[in-house]
């Protein structure tokens, strides 16, 4: 075979190889993995929808203060209402203010980073661990609308809002209860999204790797300890965050074996 000839074969392979690649990225599957471009659009049209609608509600701050004292009475009859003083063990200690700053604000790089290592390392799990987390975001939107909350540092005299004093952008805006995010308490979406991210991981290893499943559990555990000291959620806010990953965990569920059934035509 001539030497333009290999250079022809050469060419026409490359070509096929690209042609593939973008097909896949654009509009295919790889490896049995949505198209990745098409992923992180649908998830980024996810994500907006949620901070638009998230914005849109919770706005009313005589009935999200009145929902307040309610769990507060409700609290102190179960004997649950330690957020106070786990508001001021945290003051007493304020080498640790600055590490809860930073957990409470950066657990977002946590869930990117989950979502692209299921993607790329486990894509048996990837549909369902963000079917659940879509889910959850569908489930949420309601409960704020008709539970506006208004967190601690708002409703709880004597608590300190930690994040506003310490913000790691320097900003004050969570003092502004204007903005109907800080009116949506319940439940604590910093929570939910941790045990999501836990929930998320032990899918991707509990068949391999039983025992390292179960440390990300340590994540939501520790953003637990970190809303309560830092004034900015309710014991039974966290109790939603699980009852809300349950829920949605179910929904995906249901919705994999109906999906399932119509396939096979049962």
């Amino acid at each position: 075979m001539t030497r333009v000839s290999l250079r022809e074969v050469a060419t026409g392979r490359l070509s096929r190889l690209v042609t593939r690649a973008r097909s896949a990225v654009l509009v295919g599957r790889m490896g049995g993995r949505p198209a990745p471009l098409v992923e992180v659009a649908v998830l980024l049209l996810v994500i907006l929808l949620f901070l638009r609608l998230h914005a849109a509600v919770g706005k009313d701050v005589a009935t999200a203060t009145a929902n307040a004292l309610a769990l507060q009475s409700i609290e102190r009859a179960l004997h649950q209402d330690i957020e106070l003083r786990a508001n001021q063990w945290l003051t007493e200690h304020p080498a640790l203010i600055q590490p809860a700053v930073y957990y409470y604000r950066l657990y977002y790089l946590v869930i990117i980073g989950v979502l692209v290592w299921v993607f790329v390392r486990h894509a048996d799990v990837y549909i369902k661990v963000r079917r659940t987390l879509v889910a959850m975001v569908v489930l949420v939107l309601p409960v704020y609308w008709a539970l506006p909350m208004s967190p601690p540092r708002f409703a709880l005299p004597g608590v300190v809002d930690i994040i506003a004093e310490h913000d790691l952008l320097g900003s004050h805006a969570s003092r502004e209860i204007a903005n109907g995010q800080n009116l949506s308490a319940m439940p604590s979406m910093h929570v939910g999204w941790s045990l999501w991210c836990a929930y998320a991981v032990w899918c991707a290893l509990r068949a391999s790797h039983p025992r390292w499943a179960l440390l990300p559990w340590i994540f939501p555990l520790g953003m637990t300890a970190v809303v309560l000291i830092t004034g900015n959620h309710y014991v039974l806010d966290i109790a939603g965050s699980v009852v809300l990953l349950a829920v949605s965990i179910a929904v995906v569920s249901a919705w994999g074996h109906l999906a399932e059934r119509r396939r096979t035509g049962d």
